[in-house]
C-alpha cells in the first residue's frame, strides 16, 4: 500500500494545485493537515471523484473558542472512525480503522504556544491511545511539531530544550517527555519511524523550512507497526514551489516479514 501524510497549510488559493498533486500520486491513503472549513467541501469533493470510498475529517463546526485546523484521512476501501478519549482538541486527531484491519492515526500536534498545554496534552493523549498491544498493523502519521534536533546517533531534543539542549525551566521535564513519547516511546509497542529506518541518521533533513532562511526542522513523521518500509521520502519540491509550508511525506508499505513480526510479539510480551 502506499500512503501521503501533508499538512496543507490551509491555503484556500492552492488548494486546487495541492488536490492534483496529491491525487497524481494514487496512494491509498491521503492523511492531510491544516484543512479549514473553506477548503474541506474542495477536499471531500476531489477525494469522492477519484473513487476514494472512506473521507473523514476532525470536527470543524465553530464553537466558543474557533479553531479552524483539521486533519482528514482518506482510504481507497471503507474505514470507520475510531473512538478517542481525552483528546484537548479533538479536531486535531483523527483514527480509523479500514475493513482490512489497517488502523491509521492522523495528528497535527498544535504549536508550543497553544493554551493549556495543549501541545504536551495531545502528545500524552495519542501516547496513551497506541501504547497497547494489537495484532493489527498500525500507522501513526502526521504534522507532530518535534523535535528540535535530531543527531546522528539517533538522539533527539525536544522544543523543551533551548539551541543548546539545556532544559527550559519553563517548559520542563514533562513537557521534554511529552514530546519524545510519540518518536521515541512507542518504539516498545512496535512503531518504527519509517524515513529513519530506511535513511538512517546521519544525513540532516527537514519537512518544514523558513521561506527566508535555510533552516529548519522534520516534524511530519511517519511511524508503523506491523508494516515492512519499501520506500519513504520527501517531496520537497512542493514546499519549495510554494503549495505549503511542509514537505508531503510518501511511503509505500508492505507486510512486516517474519523478523519484524517477532520482535514486535516480543516487545508486546515485556
Amino acid at each position: 500500500m502506499q500512503i501521503v501524510s501533508w499538512n496543507v497549510a490551509g491555503r484556500v488559493t492552492r488548494q486546487a494545485d495541492q488536490g492534483q498533486r496529491v491525487l497524481a500520486l494514487a496512494v491509498d491513503v491521503i492523511c492531510l493537515q491544516e484543512v479549514t472549513p473553506r477548503t474541506l467541501p474542495a477536499w471531500r469533493e476531489q477525494l469522492s471523484a477519484a473513487g476514494y470510498a472512506s473521507v473523514h475529517c476532525g470536527d470543524l463546526t465553530p464553537g466558543p473558542r474557533p479553531r479552524p485546523l483539521g486533519v482528514l484521512t482518506a482510504c481507497r476501501e471503507a474505514a470507520e472512525p475510531l473512538a478517542l478519549r481525552a483528546m484537548p482538541w479533538a479536531e486535531r486527531v483523527l483514527a480509523v480503522r479500514t475493513v482490512r484491519g489497517l488502523e491509521v492515526t492522523n495528528v497535527h500536534v498544535p504549536i508550543s504556544p497553544a493554551p493549556d498545554l495543549a501541545k504536551v496534552r495531545t502528545q500524552e493523549a495519542v501516547f496513551a491511545h497506541l501504547a497497547r498491544r494489537s495484532p493489527r498493523p498500525r500507522i501513526l502519521c502526521g504534522d507532530l511539531n518535534t523535535p528540535r534536533r535530531e543527531h546522528p546517533d539517533g538522539s533527539v531534543w525536544t522544543f523543551a530544550r533551548d539551541r543548546y539542549g539545556r532544559l527550559r525551566p519553563e517548559r520542563g521535564e514533562r513537557w521534554d517527555a511529552a514530546e519524545l513519547l510519540l518518536i521515541r516511546g512507542l518504539q516498545p509497542f512496535g512503531f518504527r519511524d519509517a524515513f529513519r529506518s530506511l535513511h538512517g541518521h546521519g544525513s540532516r533533513e527537514i519537512s518544514w523550512g523558513w521561506a527566508r532562511w535555510r533552516g529548519g526542522y522534520r516534524l511530519d513523521h511517519l511511524l508503523v507497526a506491523g508494516l515492512a518500509v519499501e520506500e519513504c521520502r520527501y517531496e520537497h519540491a512542493w514546499r519549495e514551489e510554494g503549495l505549503s509550508d511542509h514537505s508531503p511525506l510518501v511511503a509505500r508499505l508492505g507486510a512486516a516479514d517474519a523478523s519484524q513480526t517477532a520482535s514486535r510479539a516480543g516487545a508486546q510480551e515485556r
